[in-house]
């Protein structure tokens, strides 16, 4: 409730700014993403067969909605290199050594993921959550130090936590936290956002071919008998259909 509190009081002043309908600087049109296709894998090239790349969302310019669009996929390749890892390190049973709980309740032994995730109380469930929500916020940030991945900022680009470390709590930036890459070169740089932006995308096939596999036995040959089989609702969070009751 604290953090809700905080989040709602502040959103005002750090609000992301209005789109203007402006060119933006970095690989914001189509030509760039032609050119980045290429480096990122030669073989496939620029594959876009729903010509999103020529879209205009929300009223805003075609290079704001390519920054959106990069953007969404930087994070969401993030979100799934997570995912994949994760779901590899609870299918062999690895887990903290101390207790889940302060009431001294210990880690689930469940070694199938998405049944793993079922036995997680909700109040823990929405601590997730509440975090997700958090850093989805601060990630739309527009400051004078960072601009808007849709108004010419990188997509990608997590505003620095500082304002949260001197306003709030301490916390850790979630990029290169002790300054390490301060004196990366930009080439360097930029091949890391490629490598990253690759391996995101084999993270998105790969987890989504862990759960297809589990909940449609068969669906992905090389992974039968290999992972385990779940009749549950892979795309509910919750035990409880807190959002669904509402519409019954």
């Amino acid at each position: 409730l604290a953090l809700f509190s905080i989040l709602a009081a502040t959103a005002a002043a750090f609000a992301p700014a209005p789109v203007a309908k402006s060119s933006t600087q970095l690989h914001e049109t189509k030509a760039d993403l032609e050119a980045l296709a290429k480096k990122l894998n030669p073989v496939v090239g620029f594959y876009d067969p729903l010509n999103l790349a020529e879209a205009e969302f929300w009223g805003a310019s075609n290079e704001a909605t390519i920054g959106f669009l990069r953007h969404a996929e930087i994070k969401h390749g993030r979100v799934a290199m997570f995912a994949f890892v994760g779901y590899i390190v609870h299918a062999n049973g690895l887990k903290f050594p101390w207790a889940m709980q302060l009431d001294g309740a210990p880690f689930p032994t469940e070694t199938n993921p998405p049944a793993l995730w079922d036995t997680i109380p909700e109040v823990a469930k929405w601590q997730i959550f509440a975090t997700i929500f958090f850093l989805e916020f601060w990630s739309e940030l527009s400051t004078p130090e960072h601009t808007h991945y849709m108004s010419g900022g990188k997509p990608g680009d997590m505003p620095s936590l500082q304002l949260f470390r001197d306003n709030v709590h301490f916390a850790l930036d979630l990029y290169d936290p002790a300054g390490l890459s301060k004196n990366m070169s930009e080439e360097k740089k930029e091949s890391r956002l490629r490598a990253e932006i690759n391996n995101g995308r084999l993270a998105q096939l790969g987890i989504f071919g862990f759960l297809c596999e589990q909940t449609i036995p068969g669906s992905v040959p090389a992974l039968s008998g290999i992972v385990q089989p779940y009749n549950g609702e892979v795309m509910a969070p919750f035990t409880t259909n807190w959002f669904g009751e509402a519409f019954n």
